[in-house]
């Protein structure tokens, strides 16, 4: 059995992954994480842009590990503000900001904002890298809406820009979308769903 290594210490999006990469179960691969190889390492993100870092990372682990890595980069665009806080989303107040801290100054910087200015989206960029083969590969996704008044009582931890966000497509916030409606507009899982079957093509290749 191959393993596939999730390069990430995200609870959330270490279950995304988990679920997106799920069909690669039913191809003979192993899902294991940085904590199942005692791997602590961190490395400095230092692309600039979101597909810049997840090469970056997916390149690092997997060289380090030794196995085929899958890696995210992503984060929050406000339009209106060049695309801050962009790929410094996660380092926008330091990295010890909190989620309420983060939640709180991006509602200050958009507060003179009208709603027709407010326009934000989530975007991720997801890559493989292939250390046998030095090879990657990479899909990406957004999701789009606009910045809301106020954060919604629902919210996911690590997670803050989704607890701003209403999703245009339902005019909801993205916390407190169903599971049917998070399913349809999941940015990570569709940029998953491509990933999948570049990675099996990739493999039916070597075979």
């Amino acid at each position: 059995m191959k393993q596939l290594l999730l390069a990430t210490t995200n609870p959330g999006k270490l279950a995304e992954l988990k679920k997106g990469l799920r069909p690669l179960m039913k191809a003979g691969f192993e899902l294991v994480t940085l904590a199942d190889y005692g791997i602590s390492e961190d490395v400095e993100e230092t692309g600039k842009t979101f597909s810049e870092n997840s090469r970056l990372k997916a390149g690092y682990y997997g060289r380090l590990s030794g196995l085929p890595t899958v890696a995210d980069d992503g984060g929050f665009v406000i339009e209106a503000l060049n695309g801050e806080p962009g790929v410094k989303s996660k380092r926008w107040l330091g990295r010890e900001a909190t989620d309420d801290e983060l939640i709180d100054y991006t509602l200050q910087r958009v507060r003179s904002l009208p709603k027709a200015e407010r326009r934000a989206y989530l975007e991720t960029h997801i890559s493989f890298y292939d250390p046998r083969s030095d090879r990657y590969m990479s899909e990406s996704a957004s999701i789009s809406g606009h910045i809301a008044d106020k954060p919604t009582t629902k919210r996911i931890k690590g997670f803050p820009y989704r607890a701003l966000l209403v999703v245009d497509k339902f005019g909801k916030y993205y916390d407190e979308l169903t599971e049917a409606e998070h399913e349809i507009i999941n940015h990570r899982l569709k940029a998953l769903k491509r990933l999948v079957g570049k990675i099996k093509e990739h493999y039916a290749k070597r075979s």
